[in-house]
């Protein structure tokens, strides 16, 4: 038997559960192929801590693809007159900082990269449990979304091999996370979760993404290496 490796697409957003899923894809033997976004996100702070992870893990190949989504807009992360909720303000049961259709899209990507490749394995750091609440990082989507992928594909309905779409953190707590990728030797400090960080990158320590990351620091009983303008967490 060949000592080849299978080959796997791993979204990389740059922040800690990406980081983290990425370490846990190469720990599990695949060669790595990381993806990144920048589709009109409010900043790019995020896109050069994927740089800095992906170089980490020394991935096979690393892309980054522009996406106009800030054309269409909906989202706080995309529309720059829509302010980022702080402190746990709720405008609604999803919030406003879901991206419409954003994970459907990156996977979309991912699938066909991967069909280019031969590769039959996706990675998406989606979490179910310390999360914002979006619809697409259900199990329920991911399951979907496997059955449409091998529908939708010309290596799936000629090779005898499906496509998977991996979520090893989805039932995961941001402190098991954070466990998990220290375990794994994920460099924190190079990661980045804020959805509204300052000019100098310094993550805002208020938004929805701050406080679960900070949660998840706390409970695992260890100090979130990045720099933040204020640790207010009420």
């Amino acid at each position: 038997m060949s000592g080849k490796k299978k080959k796997a697409i791993v979204l990389l957003s740059g922040g800690m559960d990406s980081a983290t899923t990425l370490a846990i894809a190469g720990a599990e033997g695949y060669e790595c192929y990381a993806l990144s976004f920048r589709y009109g996100q409010r900043h790019i702070r995020e896109i050069e801590a994927a740089k800095k992870i992906a170089a980490l893990f020394k991935v096979a190949e690393y892309r980054i693809i522009d996406i106009d989504l800030g054309s269409i807009g909906g989202s706080a992360l995309t529309e720059p007159g829509i302010e980022v909720p702080k402190n746990g303000q709720k405008l609604s049961e999803i919030p406003i900082t879901y991206v419409p259709a954003r994970n459907t899209i990156f996977l979309s990507y991912a699938l066909a990269w991967a069909e280019v490749l031969g590769s039959f394995d996706i990675f998406i750091g989606v979490n179910a449990v310390d999360y914002s609440g979006y619809p697409d990082c259900r199990a329920e989507f991911i399951e979907a979304f496997e059955r449409m992928a091998n529908l939708a594909t010309a290596l799936a309905v000629k090779a005898k091999e499906k496509y998977s779409v991996h979520t090893p953190i989805i039932n995961m707590s941001k402190a098991q996370i954070v466990l998990r990728g220290r375990q794994l030797d994920v460099d924190f400090s190079l990661t980045h979760s804020c959805y509204d960080p300052d000019s100098q990158g310094r993550s805002c320590g208020r938004c929805d993404s701050c406080r679960l990351r900070l949660k998840g620091f706390a409970e695992a009983g260890l100090k979130d290496p990045i720099e933040y303008r204020t640790t207010n967490t009420k």
